[in-house]
């Protein structure tokens, strides 16, 4: 996501030309959103996207389920 702002920003100035940016090549402006559209087709290939989003559930779960049990009073596991 660091890239694609970075993508944003460079087409920004690039466009109204500001700084040093003015001056580049168009192709250096825009490398950054090959670069994302590189690292989301590996991280969907390869799983990492959907595994970061079970991580993230399961934690919100065992979060939920830890404040549950602590309204009744009970002791909340610890974590592996």
């Amino acid at each position: 996501m660091y890239t694609l702002g970075l993508g944003i920003l460079l087409c920004l100035l690039k466009y109204l030309e500001i700084g040093p940016v003015a001056a580049w090549s168009w192709w250096w402006v825009l490398s950054p959103f090959a670069v994302t559209l590189l690292w989301w087709a590996w991280a969907d290939s390869t799983g990492y996207t959907k595994r970061k989003a079970m991580e993230k559930m399961d934690q919100r779960k065992q979060e939920r389920i830890d404040r549950n049990k602590e309204a009744m009073g009970m002791r909340p596991r610890r974590p592996r």
